[in-house]
């Protein structure tokens, strides 16, 4: 670690009052089942570090909308700090179907991978991962160990501190998951919930277990889901009305009730096709490669907004490059530059474009025909495919890029293709 040990607040009292904080640089597992609080805990530990201006990487496999709504349980207006860039929420897509591959265990490692790939692009204080249980399904659980090791490596010598949602474990394998992860991280936070009546969900037993240091010892008391507090050991034994979810019955955030798409804000990006301008031209490179060894094609596609797009109030950057975000499959790769969302198509070809072209139509913030047309008038695109003329990443990009310059290979309206 860079500077000194030393503990910060982590936002559940109980670990506060008990342990002093949890240790700057230092990593946390929270396991319980669903609905016990743990997304509660994780957004109270990214609240704190909001409120001292620190910034929290916030990766969630959760659609915004409910995550709004849980932060607003808490009386935490979330979208405030993700605006302030302070808390920059990451919308991780779940390996769903890689478990019936031969050996899923590469593919789950580019998700570990990609979480230090995000945490260098923004080198935040904290982050707060809900839920690793879909991306620790190893066959090989010595490979598991070693991955997650590296990562935490990875980000406690930045001075990073880091908590791991996982869910309890309901098998053997399960378990023995969570005992390889639970040895390399600085302690645990257990939660065991408990039904009242009716089978609701009030809460539970919260049991905190440390690893490394927090010599104070291990801590157990009777926690509940109140409220604008989250998860707290602190409150009236008398009885209170039971949740049926980790949130409160609460007013929805104005934001989600607006008419139509325009106006909310754009879905957090799903963050393993996302990278920096240095990481894109490595994996482009890596393309190249590929396809002088075995003349796999590739596509870059290059979309660029007008900014007098975004002076009239039509279109953003953020929401341009949202709408591409979801049109892309997660082996695609993107990059930010400016005013441009640059694509890589990895098997790309002139169908792959022309479909990518639509669904991000289909994508934009409004499905009003009106608002789509005056959209598309903001957005232009540049294709190029790859061909024998391609020396490295860095030529092909500064062709993408100086395009718009050129006068025979120039960016064209987006329009001109799907309107």
């Amino acid at each position: 670690m860079a500077n000194s040990v030393s503990k910060i607040p982590s936002g559940f009292s109980f670990i506060d009052k008990n342990w002093g904080g949890i240790y700057r640089g230092g990593s946390y597992l929270i396991v319980g089942p669903r609905k016990s609080g743990r997304t509660l805990i994780g957004l109270q530990c990214a609240l704190e570090a909001a409120k001292n201006a620190e910034i929290c990487l916030f990766f969630t496999i959760m659609r915004p909308k409910d995550l709004m709504i849980q932060a607003a349980s808490l009386n935490f207006d979330i979208q405030s700090y993700m605006n302030q860039n302070l808390i920059i929420v990451v919308r991780v897509a779940p390996p769903n179907d890689i478990y019936e591959m031969y050996n899923p265990d590469d593919y789950l490692v580019e998700y570990f991978n990609d979480i230090i790939t995000v945490v260098n692009q923004y080198n935040p204080s904290r982050i707060i991962f809900d839920e690793l249980t879909p991306f620790v399904g190893f066959k090989n659980l010595d490979y598991l160990r070693d991955t997650f090791l590296h990562t935490l490596e990875t980000i406690e010598e930045r001075d990073i501190t880091s908590l791991f949602i996982i869910s309890e474990p309901a098998t053997q394998k399960a378990q023995s998951i969570i005992e390889g992860l639970n040895q390399f991280v600085t302690g645990s936070v257990i939660l065991k919930k408990e039904l009242g009546k009716g089978e609701r969900a009030h809460g539970g037993n919260v049991t905190i277990l440390p690893n490394v240091g927090h010599t104070e010892g291990e801590f157990t008391a009777e926690y509940r889901i109140e409220p604008y507090k989250g998860v707290t050991t602190e409150f009236s034994r008398e009885p209170i009305r039971s949740t049926e979810d980790e949130t409160a019955s609460i007013p929805k955030p104005r934001m989600i009730n607006r008419p139509t798409r325009i106006d909310t804000p754009s879905e957090p990006y799903a963050f393993s096709n996302i990278y920096n301008y240095n990481d894109f031209l490595l994996i482009l490179n890596n393309q190249i490669a590929l396809y002088k060894s075995t003349g796999q094609t590739f596509n870059i596609v290059s979309f660029k907004l007008d900014p007098a797009g975004q002076i009239k109030g039509i279109l953003s950057i953020n929401q341009l490059q949202n709408a591409i975000r979801q049109a892309t499959n997660k082996k695609d790769k993107i990059c930010i530059i400016e005013n441009k969302v640059i694509v890589l198509l990895v098997r790309g070809n002139l169908k792959t474009v022309v479909d990518l072209m639509t669904n991000v139509q289909n994508n934009l913030p409004s499905n009003d025909p009106t608002y789509i047309n005056a959209a598309l008038e903001y957005i232009s695109i540049f294709n190029v495919e790859v061909d024998e003329r391609v020396e490295n990443a860095e030529s092909m990009m500064e062709f993408v890029l100086t395009a718009e310059t050129s006068s025979t290979n120039s960016y064209q309206p987006l329009n001109k293709y799907i309107g």
